[in-house]
């Protein structure tokens, strides 16, 4: 099954996109599926550097393992899966995952959850600047975190360890860069807040929170606003598309609602007709889609 793009003159209202060069994730020749049982066969996908692609498809058509097999976390049965043209092998800090379930740590605190993927790569702000450590007060003169007498791994003064004080300005970039991001998440207010004590658009705002933390290339979501009802979910779509500005991250994004992938993707990937249909003034609240919402869901 091979998604390709529809023309445009076929697309009721929709305009033809300008090309895009050098996929961020592919699919080539791809046989989907769990122990043998294939669910999709011969796809052949592309996800393009900051797009939004969003998947629609009747229920039990693959959309949830296509987004687990471009995340690494199920191998394909037949075929590549890439990422800037390199096979994918398993699960990567650079593709970040956010599911329906919110899938937070019940035990840690909501800042506490956001800081998770932060241990992994170097954390960013919102707007994309790195947060380097700085020198602690135990550094030398020449910030190289070498303390008091100016030997490695020698107690200065102050008593304390070079790496320990290192570890604790990566801390406070850590917890500097979450409290930005649940800023942005409008959930300044709840950092020391559990899961437990928030409602589900917040947990699904902190799940947002942490994915973008690290700043990932690819955000894979999973219906993530699915189990919304439906003024929070438009609360959580206009959200997304606040905090994805200038983050350049791609996005898939899986749906069984048109209307939502119509408003928010660049492109719509419908798996029941293997077909990749454009979709024209994409995130625009007063944008009308009704010929090319009708032939999606007539397509399904």
């Amino acid at each position: 099954m091979s998604l390709t793009q529809a023309d445009a003159r076929t697309s009721p209202g929709a305009a033809a996109h300008p090309a895009r060069h050098g996929a961020l994730l592919a699919l080539r020749g791809v046989r989907l599926g769990h122990r043998g049982n294939a669910v999709l066969d011969g796809v052949d996908l592309t996800v393009e550097p900051g797009e939004v692609l969003a998947v629609v498809g009747p229920s039990g058509c693959g959309k949830s393992t296509l987004l687990r097999t471009l995340a690494g976390l199920l191998p394909p049965l037949d075929g590549v899966v890439e990422q800037d043209g390199a096979p994918v092998r398993g699960p990567g800090a650079d593709r970040a995952l956010v599911f329906q379930d919110d899938a937070l740590l019940p035990w840690r605190t909501v800042r506490a959850n956001v800081e998770l993927p932060l241990a992994v790569g170097r954390s960013r702000g919102p707007s994309g600047e790195e947060r380097a450590p700085r020198p602690s007060r135990a550094s030398g003169p020449d910030g190289d975190g070498q303390g008091g007498d100016g030997q490695s791994g020698v107690p200065g003064r102050t008593g304390r360890s070079p790496v320990f004080d290192l570890s604790r300005a990566a801390r406070r970039a850590q917890r500097r860069t979450a409290a930005q991001w649940l800023e942005r998440v409008g959930l300044d207010g709840h950092a020391h807040k559990f899961p437990h004590q928030l409602s589900g658009g917040q947990r699904q705002r902190v799940q947002l929170a942490r994915a973008l933390a690290a700043r990932p290339r690819a955000v894979l979501m999973d219906e993530p606003f699915g189990a919304l009802d439906a003024q929070t979910r438009a609360e959580m779509q206009d959200l997304l598309v606040d905090v994805l500005a200038g983050t350049g991250a791609t996005v898939v994004f899986v749906t069984h609602d048109v209307d939502e992938a119509l408003f928010l993707g660049d492109r719509v990937a419908l798996l029941g007709t293997a077909q990749v249909v454009p979709v024209p003034n994409p995130r625009d609240r007063g944008a009308s889609y009704a010929g090319l919402r009708q032939q999606i869901i007539n397509s399904l």
